[in-house]
């Protein structure tokens, strides 16, 4: 059976269907009284027109405050992308600067090592003289019943006693200690497997074994062993002991050292 309503100038069709979004709005009216009465076909003629109820001001109502709440999610939802996009920013630059600054210390470091390396090897070819702003006294080979041999089997620089005795390259101590007539000595073996020998000395400041760089102080000049006075006894040699001496200013000035 089909029902049907009165209708006047002071009544239109009800509607009958509301979105999700409204239903809100209605609900509160329904609890409170307002809308009872439509449902009542008895009391339809004492109803007010809809627009006397507030219901459509409460589907204004309900569409405006879901529009709110879906703007306010979708800003909560930005901003949350935004701070996530920060964070993502913060954290690939802070990598970067991480990178950036191993790359630079490695790059540092690696400088250093080189330069280490190219003092390192240019110290293993660099040569000195043994005294410093001293001149050769008695030459290579000068004759005299001072030797055994008969001539000077090194150089003579001058020297008092306790003067610095410098190795003139780098090498390792093969001898250290009393030499008979060389008195105190050191005998250094040198990289580039020559030996030279430092004798007449007044105090010893290395042991064997021990490495040496040019210009590193290794004694005192002094007056000790067949001497006539303080000097320092120079000898390049092609082996360790006695009778292998070389010219020792040939050697040095081979070398770079001005003699």
């Amino acid at each position: 059976m089909a029902f049907t309503r009165a209708t006047g100038k002071h009544r239109r069709p009800s509607r009958t269907a509301r979105t999700t979004r409204h239903l809100a709005g209605v609900a509160t009216l329904a609890a409170s009284g307002v809308v009872a009465s439509v449902a009542s076909p008895a009391l339809a003629a004492d109803e007010p027109a809809p627009h006397d109820t507030g219901l459509h001001q409460a589907v204004v109502i309900g569409d405006e405050l879901a529009v709110r709440v879906e703007a306010q999610a979708d800003a909560q939802q930005a901003a949350a992308e935004t701070a996530a996009t920060r964070a993502r920013a913060e954290a690939e630059a802070k990598r970067l600067a991480e990178a950036a600054k191993k790359k630079a210390e490695a790059e540092r470091e690696a400088k250093e090592r080189a330069a280490r390396e190219a003092e390192r090897k240019r110290l293993l070819t660099t040569f000195v003289a043994p005294v410093e702003g001293s001149y050769v006294s008695t030459p290579y080979k000068a004759s005299s019943g001072l030797w055994s041999s008969g001539s000077h089997t090194g150089i003579d620089f001058h020297a008092a006693s306790g003067t610095p005795v410098h190795a003139v390259g780098a090498g390792t101590v093969v001898e250290a200690g009393w030499g008979g007539a060389y008195g105190n000595n050191v005998v250094i073996k040198m990289n580039d497997g020559t030996y030279t020998q430092y004798g007449h000395l007044s105090s010893i400041g290395v042991t064997v074994g021990q490495t040496v760089m040019p210009g590193e102080q290794i004694a005192l000049s002094g007056n000790t062993g067949n001497t006539t006075g303080p000097h320092l006894h120079f000898e390049a040699r092609t082996g360790p002991d006695y009778g292998s001496d070389i010219d020792p200013i040939a050697y040095l000035r081979a070398h770079g050292v001005t003699v």
